[in-house]
């Protein structure tokens, strides 16, 4: 009997291994890289403007990668939640680490109630694909240009501000973010696959050719332009290391006033909560059948472990997180397909957070923000690439609509009841005009 039922824990066992084992370890390595074009910056903002405790940060997060990397078996992002992000660097003094936390477990715990309930379920099926497609567009754009922002001016995060344009020759100038777009142009193409490459290189009559493609295949192109970030940054200051202190940041309850749930509530939370069930849950869950359409993706267990992530945390000061379809992207885009490639961001972070602590943001500010940008570029770029499938005239124009009034209005929820607007008037139309 044992062996024909094998006990729930071995299949548990067997479960995370296969969720988190590599296909191709460059790749994956290369992939965990895709999603700190819009990790790295909000945390420092953060980091520097509410003197967020980095080193919890760093411990949390890595957790929330490793535990959704062996549940879902793909690389499924941790993003910081941008809505109560803005609000905290926008209010400057009025709203404190306190507030953020309270917009943090508030937004938690709505996810949750509405995961469990199998609500988030419902509003999966009803949301027209047209306007999810319109959803991702707009952030896949938006993604894009604050990269192109990233690129072209010096950017004071503390401030969330452009300061002016960036020179073109330095340590941080435009030749360089140029030449590292350039490279991983080169090395990644634009949007094929590493399998692709692999299976239809045995199609190629030139030999040269074929182990040519192979050895580039194999090129950690995100990798090789991060590492060359962090070697710039030691060399834009090289007494930063003076300034690193060996050490777990101190982690301690954050005690959270009455006016602190009102403030959250009102400033974070309200403006966070339509973007998380739109681009964290709906577009997540869609944008992962697209990219793994063998795996089966529930809107109810996303919505759950958003819920969780965020009831735990913040009560210990971590920065409030979600999933999101551009980390996703981003992440799918440089080599990412199983879990392990979250897995092995969210050890790093584990192992930087207990080993350096809030000293980390020292290097990290050195960080050259023109490679940053680029990283970001080219998330949003694959991101917005997913709504290609539009293929009627009618879808393409919901998706059009809901992306635009996205845009121009930063609002994804006004985006998204614009776009439901125009889908059922043209469904009505089709009813009443023959």
């Amino acid at each position: 009997m044992d062996s024909e039922n094998p006990p729930a824990f071995e299949t548990l066992v067997h479960k995370v291994k296969r969720n988190l084992s590599f296909q191709s370890k460059w790749a994956e390595l290369n992939g965990a890289m895709g999603d700190l074009g819009t990790y790295i910056p909000i945390v420092l903002a953060l980091t520097l403007v509410k003197d967020l405790n980095l080193g919890t940060t760093l411990i949390f997060t890595g957790v929330y990668n490793i535990i959704t990397g062996a549940i879902y078996g793909v690389p499924m992002p941790v993003q910081p939640m941008k809505a109560i992000a803005a609000a905290a660097i926008l209010n400057g003094s009025g709203f404190d680490i306190p507030d953020i936390m309270a917009a943090g477990i508030c937004t938690g715990a709505i996810l949750l109630v509405l995961g469990a309930t199998g609500l988030m379920q419902m509003v999966y099926r009803l949301i027209p694909l047209s306007v999810v497609r319109g959803i991702q567009l707009s952030q896949g754009l938006s993604f894009a240009m604050s990269a192109v922002k990233y690129i072209r001016n010096v950017q004071d995060f503390s401030k969330s501000k452009s300061m002016g344009n960036r020179q073109w020759l330095g340590l941080d100038g435009l030749v360089l973010a140029i030449s590292c777009a350039c490279f991983i142009i080169f090395i990644n193409g634009a949007a094929q696959e590493r399998n692709q490459i692999e299976t239809n290189v045995d199609e190629e009559r030139d030999i040269r050719r074929k182990r040519m493609r192979k050895i580039i295949a194999t090129i950690p192109s995100a990798f090789v332009v991060f590492v060359l970030g962090v070697v710039l940054a030691f060399i834009t200051r090289p007494k930063v290391v003076n300034d690193i202190k060996f050490g777990p940041s101190v982690m301690e309850v954050v005690k959270i006033p009455g006016h602190s749930w009102k403030e959250g509530f009102t400033k974070g939370t309200i403006p966070q909560l339509p973007l998380s069930v739109l681009n964290s849950v709906i577009a997540v869950c869609k944008l992962s059948s697209d990219l793994f359409p063998e795996r089966e993706f529930s809107a109810t267990s996303v919505s759950v472990t958003v819920g969780l992530m965020n009831l735990v945390g913040c009560w210990f000061g971590a920065m409030p997180c979600c999933h999101g379809a551009g980390g996703l992207a981003g992440q799918y885009k440089f080599g990412g397909r199983s879990g392990g490639c979250v897995a092995i961001l969210g050890a790093a972070k584990m192992i930087l957070g207990l080993v350096l602590g809030t000293s980390l943001v020292t290097i990290v500010h050195q960080f050259p923000v023109g490679i940053l940008g680029v990283l970001l570029l080219f998330a949003g770029i694959e991101l917005a690439m997913t709504c290609r499938d539009m293929n009627s005239k009618g879808e393409s124009f919901v998706m059009l609509i809901c992306a635009a009034v996205s845009l121009v209005g930063s609002s994804a929820a006004l985006g998204f009841v614009c776009g439901m607007l125009v889908h059922v008037l043209l469904k009505l139309r089709t009813l009443c005009v023959p």
